[in-house]
Formats: structure tokens, sequence, C-alpha cells
């Protein structure tokens, strides 16, 4: 089943999707509180197109980021494989639609990069989870880019600033409950293929993040966990290849759905 937000006038509407312009409105004003709430009645059939499609989870309780998840990233970067998962928070105000454009000031606009990432939606409130069992957690996967500003990122040791400029990330396009990880993820830049690997290659399974996370706070329905990007950002290539105004960043797992949002610098 495909979960999507939908906006609808002046508000949203949670949908359960028939296809790519047809969904059945259901009972919350997006996915998040149809997560908290758990109902999932459903009421009248409406088209959309998919400009109308919002960030799928529009505010969710936690954003939580995972740094240096895929092997070949973590060596583009200079890093050691860590013992244990690096982890940052984002904000809501960060999130976008999955094709919204991303709107940058331009005193923020120097070292933008793409990130692409499979995001991991919580279902069920999570505490004290073994990994065995955290599937029984998770409500479904989606697509997110974890858009960073690097000069921000890197000059702390605290990632956090560089990756929560408002109105960046990509969001969507719907969260899927039946998909599950191994196909690949693939970013594009103007349709330049940048990363490309499976979403199995990952250090720390979603399994084994909600495992590690619960056992920090509890997560609750309609966090979400950004679980890392694969190698071949531009921050890591030579010459480096920031984003610029007018770029487009497409990111696609397959089986899973697609975002596609254009750097606007405002």
């Amino acid at each position: 089943m495909k979960l999507a937000t939908i906006r609808t006038g002046d508000t949203t509407t949670a949908a359960r999707l028939i296809d790519d312009d047809r969904a059945v409105k259901l009972r919350a004003e997006d996915v998040g509180e149809l997560l908290r709430c758990g109902s999932f009645d459903e009421g009248e059939e409406f088209t959309f197109a998919k400009e109308d499609l919002a960030p799928v989870i529009p505010r969710p309780g936690k954003i939580i980021c995972v740094g240096l998840n895929y092997a070949k990233h973590i060596a583009e970067m200079g890093h050691e494989r860590p013992d244990v998962p690096a982890l940052f928070i984002k904000y809501p105000e960060a999130l976008i639609g999955p094709y919204d454009d991303a709107e940058v000031p331009g005193f923020n606009a120097d070292t933008l990069d793409f990130e692409g990432e499979l995001a991991v939606i919580i279902g069920a409130r999570a505490r004290h989870v073994n990994e065995a069992d955290a599937a029984d957690y998770i409500a479904g996967y989606a697509v997110i880019n974890d858009y960073t500003q690097r000069h921000y990122q890197k000059r702390t040791q605290q990632w956090h600033q560089g990756k929560s400029l408002e109105k960046t990330a990509g969001f969507g396009p719907w969260l899927d409950t039946e998909w599950q990880p191994c196909p690949a993820l693939t970013t594009t830049l103007n349709g330049e293929v940048m990363q490309h690997a499976p979403t199995d290659d990952l250090v720390f399974t979603p399994a084994k993040l909600v495992e590690f996370i619960s056992h920090l706070y509890p997560l609750e329905p309609g966090d979400v966990i950004a679980t890392g990007t694969p190698d071949g950002v531009g921050h890591a290539r030579d010459p480096k290849r920031y984003l610029r105004d007018g770029d487009t960043v497409r990111v696609e797992i397959e089986g899973l759905g697609a975002i596609e949002n254009t750097t606007r610098v405002v």
C-alpha cells in the first residue's frame, strides 16, 4: 500500500494511492497523523498532479539522520568505518515535497550538495527494541534527499547546521508499506548519474538502526530515520561539484519511487 500526503487547496489530506494520479482520501490531514491515530477509514476518490504531493510526513516529531553508513561513501569522505551509527538531527522546516523547488538564500548557496537516501518511517512506538523485532515497528519506506551545505557542515564538529537548511530536503513521494530494502538507489544531477548503490549495502541496516536509536530514546509513529547516502556526492568529487541555481536532482529507489527537486537561489 502506498500512502501519501496530498495538497488540496489550502490544506492537505492523507491518501491511499490507486495509481499515478488517482487516490482515495483517508480521514487524517497527513500521513503522520494517520500513523498516530491508527484509523484508515476511507473517503472519496479524487485525482491529483505530482506537484500536489507534500512531504509524505510534513512534520515528523523526529528526523534522525545517519552519517557514514555506506562503506564506499565512508572511504570517499576520508573516515574510518564506525563501530556505532553517527547520528544527527534534521528539523521539519527543512522538508519539501517530492517535486518542490529547493529554495536557498544566496548567502547560504556556496557549497550545496545532494545526498540521496532511503528513509525509514516508524509506525508504532519503539522503545528498547531488538533488531529481530524491528520490522514490527516500521510502517514503511520513502525517499529523501539529505540536502547539505558543506561549508556549514564542516566548520564545526557538529554536522547539524549544514544539514537542516529550510525548504531544501525533498521527501516522498509516498510511504510504501510493502517495499523491502535491496534494490538500487540512483541519484542524478541534470540527468547525469552521480550515485548508484544497492540499498542493502548499509553498514547499519534499518532494523539495526531502530534497535540502536530506540535504546537512546523512544521512536514514535511518524518519526523518520534517514539511513545515509552512498558514494558519489558532489563534495567528494575532483573537482567538487556543488549545486547551482537551476540544477535538478532526482533520487530514485527501485520499486519505491522517485523525488525530483530543482535548486532555486533566491
